[in-house]
C-alpha cells in the first residue's frame, strides 16, 4: 500500500475520563486498527493539548493499516466520529471540533458527548435514552426527529450525583466520620483500610493527600462499597440505593421530556459501574424503572463505547447495513438486563 494511501472509512474516537479508545474502520465495516490511550481531560489541559495527545494513537492506527501519515499529505480517511467525555457544552464541542480538524486526519469531523456513543452502541437507530455511570454520570435521550434531552453534567455544580468517583467520595465521607465518631458505624472504614494495607479510611485519605497513592486509585473505593453492601452494611446499601434512584430519575426525566413514556423505548445503560452488572444495583434500578417507566426496555452495553462512535461514523457516510453488521460482529454489543 502506498505510504500516502487514503483509506475510505471512519476514524472513531471514544474518549473517557479514565481511558481513550480509537478505531480505524473501513466503509465496509472492517476494523483496520485499534489503539488505547489514557484519560481525556480537556477541561484541565485545554482542547488543543487533549487532542494533540491522541496524535500518536492515530499514527499507530495508520501503521496497523499499512499507511504512513505525512505532514501535509492526504487525509488518513473520510470522517472523524468523536464521542468525547467532558464535551458537555456546545462551546466545548466546537472547540474540540476545531482542534481535531486542525490535524488534518480527515476532511469531515463530528464531535458529540460520549453518551451519544453509548446510545448508538446499544440501539439500531436514533431512538432511545442512554445513561452512562462510569467515573461520572450523564444521560442523553434522542428521537428520530432530532429532538434531544441533555444535561450539562458539570458535577455537583449542575446537580449530578454518583458514578464511580461520586460513590467513592460518598463512601469515604461516611467511612471517615464513622472512624472518628462523627457518624454512624459502618464496615467501610476497616474494609477501605484492608484494601490498601492501611489502618482505615482516614489513613487512606492522608496517603492520598500526601501523594503516596495514585489519585486514580480513589475509584477502587467504589468497589469496596459494593463489597460492604454484600456484607449487609446499611450505609453502603443506602448509597447503592441512591445511585439506582439517580439513574432511574435521569432516564425517566429524559423519556418524559421527549414524550416517550407511552411506547417501548430502549434505555441503554453503560459505564463501568453499570456494566459490572452488580445485582444490588441493577435489580434495584430495574425495579424502579419498571415502576416509573413500564414500557422502557433496559439493556446493558458491554461493548467498548468506541463501537458507538464508529457506528455513528458509518451512519454519516451512508454505509450499507452489511457494514454495520460486520462492525457489530467485531464487538460484543448490548444485552437485555434480564438476560
Amino acid at each position: 500500500m502506498s505510504h500516502d494511501a487514503h483509506l475510505p472509512g471512519v476514524l472513531a474516537i471514544d474518549a473517557g475520563n479514565s481511558k481513550t479508545d480509537l478505531a480505524l474502520v473501513g466503509v465496509d465495516g472492517r476494523v483496520l486498527g485499534t489503539a488505547r490511550g489514557g484519560g481525556f481531560q480537556p477541561q484541565h489541559t485545554g482542547p488543543q493539548a487533549a487532542i494533540a495527545a491522541l496524535a500518536p494513537l492515530v499514527e499507530d492506527l495508520a501503521r496497523q493499516a499499512g499507511v504512513q501519515l505525512r505532514p501535509g499529505g492526504r487525509p488518513l480517511t473520510d470522517h472523524v466520529s468523536a464521542c468525547l467525555a467532558n464535551a458537555d457544552l456546545p462551546v466545548e464541542e466546537q472547540r474540540l471540533h476545531e482542534a481535531i480538524a486542525a490535524h488534518g486526519w480527515t476532511t469531515s469531523v463530528h464531535v458529540a458527548n460520549d453518551t451519544f456513543g453509548l446510545l448508538r452502541a446499544g440501539t439500531d437507530g436514533p431512538l432511545g435514552v442512554a445513561v452512562v455511570c462510569g467515573a461520572g454520570i450523564n444521560c442523553v435521550g434522542l428521537r428520530p426527529d432530532g429532538r434531544t434531552a441533555r444535561w450539562p453534567a458539570l458535577g455537583k455544580l449542575t446537580g449530578d450525583w454518583g458514578g464511580g468517583g461520586g460513590l467513592a467520595e460518598a463512601a469515604m465521607w461516611h467511612a471517615a466520620r464513622a472512624e472518628d465518631g462523627r457518624g454512624a458505624p459502618t464496615l467501610l472504614s476497616p474494609m477501605i483500610g484492608a484494601r490498601f494495607g492501611l489502618a482505615g479510611a482516614n489513613a487512606f485519605a492522608e496517603a492520598m493527600h500526601l501523594g503516596q497513592l495514585d489519585p486514580a486509585r480513589l475509584h477502587e473505593v467504589s468497589q469496596v462499597l459494593f463489597e460492604a453492601a454484600e456484607a449487609g452494611d446499611a450505609i453502603a446499601l443506602s448509597l447503592i440505593d441512591r445511585q439506582a434512584d439517580e439513574v432511574c430519575r435521569l432516564a425517566t426525566v429524559a423519556l418524559t421530556r421527549l414524550d416517550l413514556l407511552d411506547r417501548p423505548v430502549p434505555v441503554v445503560l453503560g459505564g463501568g459501574v453499570l456494566a459490572s452488572r452488580h445485582p444490588l444495583l441493577i435489580d434495584n434500578l430495574t425495579a424502579r424503572l419498571a415502576a416509573a417507566a413500564p414500557l422502557a426496555e433496559p439493556r446493558i452495553v458491554v461493548a467498548p463505547p468506541v463501537l458507538g462512535a464508529a457506528l455513528l461514523g458509518l451512519d454519516h457516510l451512508g454505509a450499507d447495513p452489511a457494514a454495520h453488521r460486520r462492525l457489530r460482529d467485531a464487538y460484543p454489543t448490548a444485552h437485555p438486563v434480564a438476560a
